[in-house]
């Protein structure tokens, strides 16, 4: 393979995203400070991890709140912790019909073309494809990758039929975004999770060419992978294939990168990280055995530190958290609809309000608490519940955010404990 086009001479005077970064997703904007704080501890332990303040269009429409609180929280925390590293405001999951309220307040795009995956483009724009990428079809070997792939065309023209009209749409999102802002001033991702099967090498290989050729100085890609990426739980799935995938994707992207002059700093994002315990050695081992970036998501995780805060204080936070799982229970199909297809809550094993009404601080806060698994009193389908069961919080307004400030001392410990013992050691310094 010798194809390279002339983008990487574009591609390298971008805004440059960190080897490391981390996604903290926060609802209601109260934990900056708390999240970044992990940030600190592991800066001070010796390796940077980049905050990434992310929040979809979908939870400021159900929240009631605008990307620029989002920025406005993620400024005040790094003024008062006097951080001095990078950080970035996500729009997360946007695309050209919401991407405009974002344009002011962020700085990281994260492009959703889902709904283009698996689209049929054009049979012209597919031909054309095929025939720029020749060096696709055959015998070629990637570093990394014991096993060397003997491609044909017809396989080439079918990953094109699937993911090219995708990448199209980044490509159209991409130059939106670099007409209204400028060329440079924002990190670019693209997801391409929302698809029934995980990539293969090749695969992933033909979506990074036609990047390249729509000239998207992309930095971060979420690819598919093996498994359940369920909210707030733990990885499902096999973890030996799990583990063989990351590596093989982490190695194609590096050789991705050497063909077609994509940024170097090119790296995995994977969506949905928080609390996959279980897959966060497979992480570690294959981003230093090919000295990788990675950036991981970890969205919902923060406002469930919150209800455990509040639980966890007792009194009137107590009965807060539990009027907000009683809400959530009787809403359950409602709040769950959206997210169908990253939950799996197993309904008669959900505790009936009356008897959450009856627990303990304590019993509350073990059934929610999710730390590997190790509590037998963890309950998985309570906490995935009250993971999409924000909406109840947002409902409550003042009612609840006076909550999190009458309860910051413990709410904040909570979510800075969760982020840096639970998520960033664990894969950048075990």
């Amino acid at each position: 393979m010798t194809a390279k086009n002339d983008g990487e001479r574009v591609m390298s005077t971008i805004l440059q995203l960190p080897k490391y970064s981390i996604g903290v997703g926060d609802r209601f904007a109260h934990q900056s400070k708390a999240q970044l704080l992990a940030c600190q501890r592991s800066l001070e332990a010796g390796v940077l991890i980049t905050p990434v303040w992310n929040k979809s269009n979908r939870e400021h429409l159900i929240i009631g709140s605008e990307p620029s609180q989002t920025r406005a929280a993620a400024d005040a925390a790094v003024k008062a912790l006097s951080w001095t590293g990078p950080y970035f405001v996500d729009a997360d999951h946007i695309n050209l019909k919401t991407a405009d309220r974002f344009l002011a307040p962020c700085d990281f795009f994260t492009m959703d073309v889902a709904e283009d995956i698996g689209r049929l483009a054009a049979a012209d724009t597919i031909d054309a494809f095929v025939g720029r990428h020749r060096e696709l079809i055959g015998q070629f070997s990637i570093p990394g990758i014991n096993q060397p792939f003997n491609i044909d065309e017809s396989f080439v023209r079918r990953a094109a039929g699937t993911f090219l009209a995708a990448v199209q749409q980044a490509g159209r999102i991409y130059r939106d975004l670099a007409a209204k802002r400028g060329d440079g001033t924002f990190i670019p991702e693209i997801s391409m999770d929302e698809t029934d099967l995980p990539q293969t090498p090749p695969e992933l290989l033909v979506i990074l060419a036609a990047i390249a050729d729509e000239k998207i100085p992309i930095q971060t890609i979420a690819p598919k992978f093996t498994g359940r990426f369920n909210k707030g739980v733990d990885y499902v799935g096999d973890l030996r294939q799990f583990a063989k995938e990351f590596r093989e994707d982490v190695a194609t992207i590096a050789f991705a990168i050497e063909r077609y002059g994509l940024p170097r700093n090119l790296k995995l994002s994977i969506h949905s990280g928080s609390d996959k315990y279980s897959i966060y050695p497979a992480i570690r081992e294959g981003i230093r055995e090919f000295d990788a970036g990675i950036h991981l998501k970890t969205a919902g995780t923060t406002w469930l530190e919150e209800v455990i805060g509040l639980a966890e204080s007792g009194g009137e936070g107590l009965a807060l958290a539990k009027e907000i799982y009683a809400e959530a229970y009787t809403h359950a199909a409602e709040l769950c609809a959206p997210y169908a297809t990253v939950i799996d809550i197993d309904r008669p094993n959900l505790p009936m309000p009356t008897t959450v009404d009856a627990w303990t601080s304590e019993q509350f806060v073990r059934a929610l608490r999710h730390d590997g698994n190790r509590d037998p009193q963890f309950n998985p389908n309570l906490r995935q519940l009250l993971h999409v069961g924000f909406k109840v919080a947002a409902k409550m307004g003042r009612r609840f955010t006076g909550a999190l400030e009458a309860n910051e001392v413990i709410i904040s410990r909570n979510v800075t404990i969760n982020l840096f013992e639970r998520h960033i050691r664990p894969i950048f310094l075990a």
